[in-house]
């Protein structure tokens, strides 16, 4: 008979089929370890939660949840990588302190105004890859179809979708 690795108390023989601890509280508060689940998008009027285990990795990496109107998968958000340009060892090359020169020192630009926050951005560009239209996406955050559409232009222009 099998037995709680906690306790040592008795295991019903059907617990033991997949626990290999018991019911007690103290037991159960102990050893219970919880579920890692995910929503994937499937259509743009649901999502599906699944347990993420092995085989959901691996139809997540596979592609299967991606979506297909849009050929594209995840965020509209590029990973920070590595920016075009030149090195900074051979803009520095042959100063002593490692500053760049004052030719070459980029003059900060101020931001462009934009009446939307970075989240409403970011839940814009969101929605629009699950294929919602400008006005519902305006009516889901608040801005109005004209600024949507400039987040997506912008986003559009800037390499983003």
């Amino acid at each position: 008979m099998a037995q709680c690795i906690t306790c040592g108390s008795e295991l019903h023989p059907d617990r033991a089929k997949k626990y290999d601890y018991c019911m007690a509280p103290a037991c159960q508060e102990k050893n219970l370890k919880g579920l890692t689940m995910v929503a994937v998008g499937v259509n743009k009027a649901a999502e599906a939660y699944l347990l993420l285990d092995e085989r959901t990795r691996d139809e997540l990496a596979s592609g299967k949840f991606r979506d297909q109107r849009r050929g594209s998968f995840g965020t509209s958000l590029p990973s920070a990588g590595p920016a075009a340009g030149p090195d900074l060892a051979s803009v520095t090359a042959g100063r002593s302190d490692g500053a760049l020169p004052a030719q070459r020192r980029p003059s900060p630009r101020p931001a462009p105004r934009r009446p939307w926050s970075k989240s409403q951005e970011k839940l814009t560009l969101l929605y629009n890859e699950q294929g919602l239209r400008p006005k519902e996406i305006a009516d889901k955050l608040g801005l109005t179809p004209y600024n949507v559409a400039q987040i997506i232009l912008t986003s559009r222009n800037q390499g983003k979708l």
